[in-house]
């Protein structure tokens, strides 16, 4: 069993900066990903550094977010700059990549319960 958990989210108005920390206890293939869900919407792919340590970003936040692993804390990093109103959501972290295609939440094993991220105009 791997327990996930995210913390570092909050308010910050558009155009400021966030970074969400992600932990993962127990036995891993190190694969770690960020996922997002906003109300009344499904929850989509953000961001994966993936077991060679290569990273994959969705369109909407490319350029803007970054995500980094420190591997000896088995904790992933999710930089948040340029925040977009319609970056306004829950952010999951989501651990153990079984295969498949990265951008899909069932590509991962384990998730955390998910950190509130709130971006104002």
């Amino acid at each position: 069993q791997v327990h996930v958990v995210e913390s570092g989210g909050g308010l910050v108005q558009a155009g400021g900066s966030l970074r969400l920390s992600c932990a993962a206890s127990g036995p891993s293939d190190y694969s770690m990903g960020w996922f997002r869900q906003a109300p009344g919407q499904e929850r989509e792919f953000v961001a994966a550094v993936i077991r060679n340590s290569r990273t994959y970003y969705s369109d909407l936040v490319k350029g803007r977010f970054t995500i980094s692993r420190d591997a000896a804390k088995n904790t992933v990093y999710l930089q948040m700059n340029s925040l977009k109103p319609e970056d306004t959501a829950v952010y999951f972290c989501a651990a153990h990549y079984v295969g498949g295609a990265h951008e899909r939440a069932a590509s991962f094993e384990y998730w955390g319960q998910g950190t509130q991220v709130t971006v104002s105009s």
